[in-house]
């Protein structure tokens, strides 16, 4: 398979400065030994996922949250990776959406019914049985139902995405816009941001208009992130991959650096409009409003100091050209909306004076903190 050129991915405007659980070390021991309990994915696959740095990862989405709630985001990230890279990604289920359907129906009632006997040899489902225990015994039970219903949405985001895999299909960036709001896993991981501080958001101010955009938004930059960081690994494995810089070019005719440079200007738009819908909101949120926002800002900044360090995406052996460091400012000034349908109502609930753009709260190729 012939691949595409290397793209250099430059540095990236980020305004939340970083943080890591002082217990990351822990954390990434206690995964590993997990993990290997469990025997969750093949042994090659899980002796790969073992050299990620999943631990650090939920060290910096969880900077000061209880340390057993950043081990169970940790267990869970890699359980979720052994799904991705192993039924979707590089299994012969993701290319057959029906048979993964089914697959992923049976797990989700291990999630939502640990005590069902059922895939009792299964390693994945004997660790989402663990998962799930953890997720009730550390959260309410409604944080639990929405654990349980964001991997709903996730397994059925990644049938979807197994749909263009089987037929080699490229969607419209619409639809891969609304498709990666949810295979990127991220809604999976909200309900863990509030169990990790032990505080839970009220449904009045969750269903807010402006809490569920900017909820949207920070999944939004995350996965595009995502792209940027993963453009490289994903397009030199054989057969089949969707990346926003794929559907770029396919939609808009446009070059690999061109793609490169419009999804960093959509990301950067949309990164800004988070920052000012925050400011926005903040004055008027409780207590636990404003933690979950602080929530948001850890996740999206935690990954990407992960995403531009981790060995998943730096592939030492074949290197990708990276960032090691952030800018303080956008590569826009643009501050009109998306034209994605399925986004662009984001931008009506922005009040005329927060139009402004938000000042940097981090120096100009600021390092990052380094991978422990």
């Amino acid at each position: 398979m012939r691949h595409e050129p290397g793209l250099t991915v430059p540095p990236i405007y980020t305004p939340i400065p970083p943080a890591i659980h002082p217990r990351h070390a822990a954390v990434e021991a206690h995964t590993t030994a997990w993990a290997e309990a469990f025997r969750v994915g093949s042994d090659e696959l899980r002796s790969r996922l073992l050299q990620h740095s999943i631990g650090s990862f939920a060290a910096r989405i969880l900077p000061g949250g209880r340390e057993e709630v950043v081990a169970l985001v940790s267990d869970f990230v890699l359980w979720l990776f052994a799904v991705d890279d192993g039924f979707c990604e590089e299994g012969a289920l993701g290319r057959r959406p029906g048979e993964l359907a089914a697959v992923l129906h049976r797990l989700l009632r291990v999630a939502q019914n640990p005590e069902a006997p059922m895939l009792l040899d299964d390693p994945l489902a004997d660790g989402l049985r663990d998962l799930s225990r953890r997720v009730s015994q550390y959260g309410t039970p409604a944080q639990a139902a929405a654990w349980c219903d964001a991997l709903r949405e996730y397994f059925f985001s990644v049938v979807w995405e197994a749909s263009h895999r089987s037929d080699a299909t490229v969607p419209t960036l619409s639809d891969y816009t609304l498709m990666r709001l949810y295979d990127g896993a991220t809604t999976v991981v909200y309900p863990l941001l509030e169990v990790g501080h032990g505080y839970e958001l009220s449904m009045h101010e969750r269903g807010r208009q402006p809490v569920r955009a900017a909820t949207e938004m920070a999944s939004f930059i995350i996965t595009w992130d995502n792209d940027l960081f993963s453009h490289h690994k994903e397009s030199r494995q054989d057969g089949y991959y969707l990346n926003v810089l794929r559907v770029l070019q396919e939609e808009r005719g446009l070059t690999p650096d061109q793609a490169l440079a419009a999804a960093i200007d959509q990301r950067d738009r949309v990164m800004c409009l988070f920052m000012r819908l925050q400011e926005s909101v903040l004055d008027q949120a409780s207590p636990q409003l404003q933690q979950y926002f602080r929530g948001l800002e850890s996740f999206i900044r935690g990954s990407q100091d992960w995403g531009v360090s981790s060995r998943r995406y730096t592939t030492p052996e074949d290197p990708a050209d990276l960032p090691t460091c952030f800018r303080d400012g956008p590569s826009t000034d643009n501050d009109e909306p998306l034209e994605i349908p399925v986004i662009s109502w984001w931008w009506d609930l922005l009040p005329e004076p927060a139009r402004i753009m938000p000042r940097p709260r981090v120096p100009m190729n600021a390092l990052l903190t380094p991978t422990p």
